[in-house]
């Protein structure tokens, strides 16, 4: 096997719950191929049906997440991040506090809404299931509930951008303000000294 390249990091492992969702997904299709899913409800019957199976009707998607764990460890155990990806990570500065928190995507809105529904649908799962649900039930959205979510994002990001601009002013602003009680001290040095000259030319 090859040595897995920085820029295709190793996809994550799946649990057997996040296989049995997704057999699920794929038997539904197939016997509806034209209906639309209902996510939330989806999920939940999912979640409710895994409860009720038995050990021995998990046993398959057991060795499934399995066997994606050797898949992972081992490409994981030859992935090399490049170059470009360590500089990233070291030029990380730290944040100021102050400044106005960046807009949230349409997406993002999304999960701030959707998150806490998979959570609950789907106990025990890695966070990276719950983004993949969550990027799974993005993408089966209308496009009218999208909308909804594009003018969060637009009326966000019109709030990031004053906010910005005000911060940057601000800040343009006090970096080009002396510092008054430094210049005080100087001036006042500067005019003992005019003074102690005037007395020598007495």
């Amino acid at each position: 096997m090859g040595k897995v390249s920085g820029d295709s990091k190793p996809k994550g492992r799946m649990s057997a719950y996040a296989y049995f969702v997704q057999t699920c997904r794929e038997e539904h299709k197939k016997k509806h191929p034209s209906e639309n899913v209902v996510f939330a409800e989806f999920s939940r019957k999912c979640a409710d049906r895994w409860k009720t199976m038995s050990e021995k009707e998990k046993q398959r998607f057991h060795q499934m997440a399995e066997k994606d764990k050797k898949r992972y460890d081992s490409e994981m155990a030859n992935y090399k991040p490049s170059k470009n990806e360590k500089a990233s990570r070291k030029r990380k500065r730290a944040k100021d506090p102050n400044a106005p928190k960046r807009a949230l995507s349409a997406f993002f809105w999304f999960c701030n809404d959707e998150r806490p529904k998979v959570k609950e649908t789907m106990p025990d799962t890695t966070v990276g299931e719950v983004a993949k649900e969550l990027g799974r039930r993005w993408n089966d959205i209308s496009d009218e509930v999208k909308a909804k979510y594009e003018a969060l994002a637009a009326k966000d990001k019109a709030r990031y951008e004053k906010e910005a601009n005000a911060y940057k002013s601000k800040k343009t602003k006090e970096s080009a303000k002396p510092k008054p009680k430094e210049e005080s001290e100087e001036e006042e040095e500067e005019e003992e000294e005019e003074e102690d000259d005037d007395d020598d030319d007495d």
